[in-house]
C-alpha cells in the first residue's frame, strides 16, 4: 500500500507510491548528452568573450596563471534589477504590487565550456561555493534585499538556457511565501522543543541510518524521509548555522567537495540527469538567529509534476528514499569514494 509521509520541515504531505514504485536503476537516463567542446567562440561565458557579458561583480583568479577561474556577472536578461521602489502599491485589495527590485547575477563556474561541477577539483568546487558565500555577504547588506536565492539549473528540463556551466544568485525585496513557510515551521519547532529543527532532523536520520548516503567531518548527505522526487538529496551541516554567510573557508571547502561528490555520483549512477540544486539560508537580518540551518537540496528531474501534484500540492514519489540512498551508498563503496557511510541499516 502507498504511504503518506509528512515532511517535518514544511508540514506538507508526500505520497510514497510503493504500489507503483520503480527500482533505483529504473531511473537511469537512457539518452546521453551531446559532447561539448572546451571552448565555443560564440559562447559569452567562454574566456576571451568577457566583453559579451555585463558588469563583472567578482572574479576569482588562478594564482598560477593569472586567469579567472570563476566570474560573477550581472544577468543580461534579469528577472529583477536595481533602481525601482520597494514601496507596495495597493491599486485594489486584489491588486497589490511593487517594482521588480533586486539583483540577478550569474556565477560562471569555470572557463571550460564542457567541464561541469561533478568533474571539478576540490579547489574548483571551493571557488564556486566561495562565490556563493561572498555574494550572499555583499548582497545581504543592501536595503532592498530581504532574501538571497542561490541555485543551479543543469539541463534543459531544469531550466538551463546556456550550456556553459553556471549558477545564479537572485535577490528579492520580499521573503517568498515558500521560504517564509520553511522559516515559520523551524521557528515553531525551536520555540516548542528548544532545539534547531534541522539539528533534530539530522540526529534522527543518523540514528536510523537508512537514508544516509555519505558523511564527512562537517556534513551529511541524505535522502529525506518525505522525499518529493526520486533521488532528492540534501547536504546538511553537522554544525547548525543559520546562514551560509557565516561559514569559514575550511568548512566551506569541505562542503564544496561533498557537493561535487554528490553530483558526481548522480551523474555516474543515473547517466547525468537534469537537476536543480537550491541553497537554503535565512532572510537578511536573521543571520544570528538559532532556529534554522543552511543547507542544500538537489532535485533530479527524473519525473514530471502532473495534475494531482498541481491540484493537491501533494507530491507523488515513485521511489523509496531508503532504496535510493542504499543504491548511492553501494556505488560509492564499489568505486572507493569517500564518505563514512558503509552501514546499510
Amino acid at each position: 500500500m502507498s504511504e503518506f509521509r509528512l515532511d517535518p520541515t514544511t508540514r506538507e504531505w508526500v505520497v510514497i507510491a510503493t504500489e507503483r514504485a520503480r527500482r533505483p536503476h529504473d531511473f537511469v537516463v537512457r539518452a546521453g548528452r551531446v559532447a561539448q567542446p572546451a571552448f565555443l567562440a560564440d559562447c559569452p561565458f567562454c574566456p576571451g568573450n568577457e566583453a559579451q557579458t555585463t558588469t563583472e561583480r567578482a572574479a576569482y583568479i588562478d594564482p598560477a596563471t593569472g586567469r579567472w577561474r570563476v566570474r560573477v556577472v550581472d544577468n543580461k536578461y534579469p528577472a529583477v534589477k536595481a533602481g525601482g521602489s520597494t514601496m507596495r502599491r495597493h491599486e485594489h485589495p486584489f491588486a497589490l504590487s511593487l517594482d521588480g527590485v533586486g539583483s540577478h547575477e550569474v556565477v560562471i563556474e569555470t572557463p571550460l565550456h564542457n567541464r561541469h561541477f561533478a568533474q571539478f577539483s576540490d579547489d574548483e568546487a571551493f571557488d564556486v561555493v566561495r562565490a556563493f558565500r561572498d555574494r550572499l555577504r555583499v548582497l545581504s547588506v543592501r536595503e532592498d534585499v530581504r532574501q538571497v536565492i542561490i541555485f543551479k539549473n543543469h539541463g534543459p528540463t531544469a531550466g538551463t538556457s546556456l550550456e556553459h556551466p553556471h549558477s545564479q544568485v537572485v535577490t528579492t525585496p520580499v521573503v517568498p511565501w515558500h521560504r517564509r513557510h520553511h522559516y515559520d515551521v523551524a521557528i515553531r519547532h525551536f520555540d516548542e522543543e528548544g532545539i534547531n529543527l534541522y539539528a533534530d532532523l539530522l540526529q534522527f536520520e543518523l540514528d536510523q541510518h537508512v537514508r544516509i548516503v555519505a558523511e564527512s567531518d562537517g556534513f551529511v548527505e541524505l535522502h529525506p524521509y518525505a522525499s518529493r522526487r526520486p533521488f532528492e538529496t540534501w547536504i546538511v551541516p553537522r554544525l547548525a548555522r543559520s546562514s551560509l554567510a557565516g561559514v569559514p573557508d575550511d568548512e566551506l571547502r569541505e562542503f564544496g567537495t561533498m557537493l561535487r561528490d554528490s553530483l558526481n555520483v548522480l551523474q555516474n549512477v543515473l547517466n547525468d540527469p537534469d537537476y536543480n540544486f537550491i541553497l537554503y539560508t535565512v532572510p537578511t537580518g536573521d543571520e544570528d538567529e538559532p532556529y534554522y540551518s543552511w543547507h542544500v537540496r538537489i532535485y533530479p528531474r527524473l519525473t514530471a509534476v502532473a495534475g494531482f501534484e498541481i491540484g493537491s500540492g501533494i507530491h507523488i514519489n515513485t521511489s523509496l528514499p531508503e532504496e535510493t540512498a542504499l543504491f548511492m551508498r553501494e556505488f560509492r563503496t564499489i568505486n572507493g569514494m569517500p564518505g563514512r557511510s558503509e552501514q546499510d541499516g
